[in-house]
């Protein structure tokens, strides 16, 4: 990357939420719905539609079962999701990097 072309950055983990459930699974090997909303603090709601497009994008896979009668969610990164998480980071330090290098020039 030659420029500082905001275009190079993944649209999908681009979002502050989709970002930090990213960073939340990369630690771990799955974790519950209520885990995720309460490390990140967000909403029921909003956990649900950013997991969804973290899903529809091939980042993350969701399992639903019950325990009793208690639904329980859980959610972790394939494959795909952590190597775009790991290129998404690459890139992000190339434009600080690369800041830094045209500020120096200045």
């Amino acid at each position: 990357m030659s420029d500082l072309d905001y275009q190079q950055l993944d649209e999908v983990i681009h979002s502050r939420i989709r970002l930090a459930i990213m960073a939340a699974l990369l630690s771990v090997e799955d974790a519950e719905f209520t885990f995720l909303r309460d490390s990140i603090k967000t909403t029921d709601g909003n956990l649900s539609i950013q997991l969804r497009k973290l899903e529809e994008a091939g980042y993350v896979q969701t399992m639903k079962r019950f325990v009793g009668r208690k639904p329980v969610t859980r959610s972790k990164l394939t494959p795909k999701g952590r190597k775009a998480f790991e290129l998404y980071v690459r890139k992000i330090d190339e434009f600080i990097r690369l800041a830094s290098q045209t500020e120096k020039r200045k």
